[in-house]
């Protein structure tokens, strides 16, 4: 297994396909994404630099970023090595593509994407270090259409393909049990595909997978998006929209490690919060109306099921 690790070329992919997603939201909406560059100041424990590319509001889109992030430092936070210890107190580099879009229109479904590749550097002269990417997308819809969810995880089904017939399933029972609020007993959405601490196919079959995953994004988002973006809605769809978007933020803000290793190793706070949407409401104890739409969204789509 190959174990040399091409940063460079990493990054150049990752800000390339930054710049291909964002330009095609913007072919399909007036508004530009603010494209925001950042340097950390100097420090001898952290280093590193981005792009955030934010969105808000956005026609279309009624707020969203996609921002790459390249940070390295002394000691690899302690969210990444709960399940390496023997990691502990290395130095480490990462740098990825996250994104989170959230539509204007309750019909068309809030959507995240990640590709990431992280390595840690035991010390030693000679010993090698240790890497392993990670990402995947999900969907989380406010109203439910069957031939999305198809489409979406046909896609993500293709993506990993090359790579091997048993990755779709691992991956997508992984996004499953990523993406799901404990607290709550319910799926974020409905899913789509999630790895983490992946290196069982080396660096150059590794970063062919990020790629892979990473062009097929606009794919599986973009025709959804085109075939609902039109459809008419009222202040009962958006408050319902809000309603469900509190779990989205229960979820980033509760559960999700890459929010808890991006503070913990010191990154920008404005870029890895942009994920939060921007209304978002709470009711007590509220169920929908039985036989509605809203209460179709729990009782066929917000369960684990083989969409393909």
């Amino acid at each position: 297994m190959d174990s040399q690790i091409d940063f460079a070329r990493v990054r150049s992919y990752l800000l390339n396909l930054q710049q291909q997603i964002t330009a095609s939201f913007e072919q399909l909406d007036a508004p530009r994404f603010i494209h925001d560059p950042w340097q950390r100041a100097p420090s001898e424990h952290l280093r590193g630099d981005g792009v955030s590319c934010i969105i808000e509001p956005g026609g279309l889109l009624e707020s969203g970023g996609v921002n790459f992030s390249h940070v390295s430092g002394d000691t690899l936070p302690s969210s990444a090595t709960s399940a390496r210890p023997q990691l502990a107190g290395c130095s480490f580099e990462a740098l990825g593509i996250s994104l989170v879009l959230h539509p204007h229109n309750p019909y068309c479904p809030t959507v995240h994407m990640n590709v990431r590749l992280l390595a840690a550097m035991p010390a030693g002269a000679h010993t090698a270090p240790v890497f392993w990417f990670g990402g995947g997308m999900d969907l989380t819809p406010y109203y439910g259409f069957a031939e999305d969810a198809r489409h979406f995880h046909r896609i993500c089904r293709d993506a990993v393909a090359p790579f091997g017939a048993d990755l779709y399933p691992r991956f997508k029972q992984a996004c499953d049990e990523y993406f799901f609020l404990k607290h709550r007993n319910e799926p974020r959405g409905i899913g789509g595909i999630f790895y983490d601490d992946f290196s069982e196919l080396g660096f150059e079959q590794g970063f062919k997978l990020m790629q892979s995953v990473g062009d097929a994004f606009t794919k599986a988002y973009l025709p959804i998006i085109q075939a609902r973006r039109h459809l008419p809605f009222g202040p009962n769809e958006k408050a319902f929209q809000a309603y469900r978007r509190g779990r989205y933020v229960e979820f980033n803000l509760v559960c999700d490690r890459g929010t808890l290793f991006g503070l913990q190793s010191g990154g920008r706070t404005e870029s890895i919060l942009m994920s939060l949407p921007p209304v978002a409401h709470w009711r007590y104890n509220w169920k929908p109306e039985p036989d509605s739409p809203e209460a179709q969204l729990y009782s066929d789509f917000l369960i684990a099921r083989d969409w393909l």
